[in-house]
Formats: C-alpha cells, sequence, structure tokens
C-alpha cells in the first residue's frame, strides 16, 4: 500500500471510529480532500487512492489544477473568504462554496452561474468564535444569510461551515453552536443538510457535534508548505 492509500485509510478509521461513538451511521461524514498549495500530482494521487471531493483556497493555484485534472472525475469545492472580483470563474468551475459570508458574494455566485450547471452548492460560514482575524458572518446572523441564499435562483442552500480555534475542548463547544443553527434552519423549513466542520486536528469532536463534512489537508498532503502568492487576480 502507497503512502496516500494508507493516509486515506487511516482518515477513514479515524471517521468511521468518530462515528460510531456518536452512535451515527458508519460513514456519516464525507471525506473532503483539502490539497492547496499541493501540486496536481498530489491529487492525482489521492484520487488513486478512492477519493474524489476535494476543496482548494487559492483561487488560481485551484484552477491550474482544474485544468491539469480535467481528464478525473472530481468534484471542486472552493473553501473560505472569496471576494467580488474572483465570483465568475468560482461560480462557472466549482460545485460547492464553502465560504460565503457576505450578502453580495452570494448574489454575484447566483448571477454568474451558468444557466447550463445545477445550482451552486452554498455553505454559509459562520464565525462562531467571534475572533477578529476570523472570517464568517456572526452567529446572529448566519439565519439572514441562509435565508437569502436560499431564495437565490442559481444556488442551494446546503447548511453551515466554520473553523474553529485549535483547541479541541473548545472547538467541541462551537461545532455544537453551529449545529444549533442548522437546527434552526431545519425548523425554519430551509431544506439544509450540511455541516462542513472538522480539519486533521478535531475530526472526532466535529463527528461528535453532527459534521457531516471533513475538511481534511495535512493528515493527506503531510505538512503544508508556506501559502502560495496569487499572481494576476488580486488578493
Amino acid at each position: 500500500m502507497g503512502a496516500m492509500a494508507a493516509a486515506v485509510q487511516a482518515c477513514r478509521e479515524r471517521m468511521t471510529t468518530a462515528c460510531a461513538e456518536a452512535g451515527r451511521p458508519a460513514e456519516c461524514a464525507r471525506l473532503l480532500a483539502v490539497g492547496k498549495t499541493f501540486p496536481a500530482g498530489a491529487i492525482r494521487e489521492a484520487h488513486a487512492a478512492g477519493l474524489t471531493a476535494f476543496g482548494e483556497s487559492y483561487l488560481q493555484e485551484a484552477l491550474e489544477k482544474l485544468d491539469a485534472l480535467a481528464d478525473l472525475p472530481l468534484e471542486w469545492h472552493f473553501i473560505g473568504p472569496l471576494q467580488s472580483n474572483k465570483t465568475r470563474p468560482v461560480a462557472e468551475r466549482f460545485a460547492w462554496v464553502h465560504g460565503v459570508e457576505r450578502e453580495k458574494i452570494a448574489r454575484r455566485l447566483s448571477e454568474q452561474r451558468p444557466s447550463a450547471l445545477p445550482p451552486l452548492n452554498v455553505c454559509v460560514q459562520v464565525n462562531v468564535s467571534g475572533e477578529a482575524g476570523k472570517h464568517g458572518v456572526a452567529p446572529d446572523h448566519a439565519l439572514d444569510l441562509a435565508r437569502l441564499v436560499a431564495r437565490l435562483p442559481n444556488l442551494r442552500l446546503r447548511g453551515f461551515m466554520t473553523i474553529p480555534e485549535a483547541d479541541s475542548e473548545v472547538a467541541r463547544a462551537r461545532f455544537s453552536r453551529l449545529r444549533g443553527l442548522l437546527e434552526q434552519a431545519r425548523a425554519e423549513g430551509l431544506a439544509v443538510d450540511t455541516l462542513s466542520m472538522g480539519m486533521s486536528a478535531d475530526l472526532e469532536a466535529a463527528i461528535l457535534e453532527g459534521s457531516t463534512m471533513v475538511r481534511i489537508g495535512s493528515a493527506l498532503f503531510g505538512a503544508r508548505p508556506h501559502p502560495i502568492e496569487e499572481q494576476g487576480i488580486s488578493a
């Protein structure tokens, strides 16, 4: 077994164990492989090991990978904050966006989504920790933004996403709060089914609190290189 296949298996085993501890079905959460800063070849290896959903955060790097890997049946997710000058390529080429935190971005994504494509799947990003340096809408305003996304014609509201503090005990409380938002949205009649929460270090805590999608980078690809500088598209 190669290194990537072993890493994928180890992640899946962690997820299965966490699902069992939470009293949830064995495949209660999807594994979203986050390949930002890693080359297209690493994504190709991960696909060969059985993964199909991949997340990226740097747009220019992501678009180069989409082109290089166009021969593979991959599902692409854009993760994190998105500025208005970058919405068109995301609307045109991605299946999911995990970082919608403003009405303007939501409206632009809907307007720029090609009519020939299915609606763009959207998770509203929520800053559950309230940290000034973190992206995301405040929890008190998250449902307002979710209602707006649900009304836009070319978007499909799927749920909520968050990136909490690194401390796993604190993170679990944050994950619980995001789950509460999902439950409120469902009580209102919004058709939400996704909690995008949990990463390599805290996927167990996230699954215990109801995560349906964990975003895994370092546990699959190893230590991440320094963030790349985007060229040609202002950051």
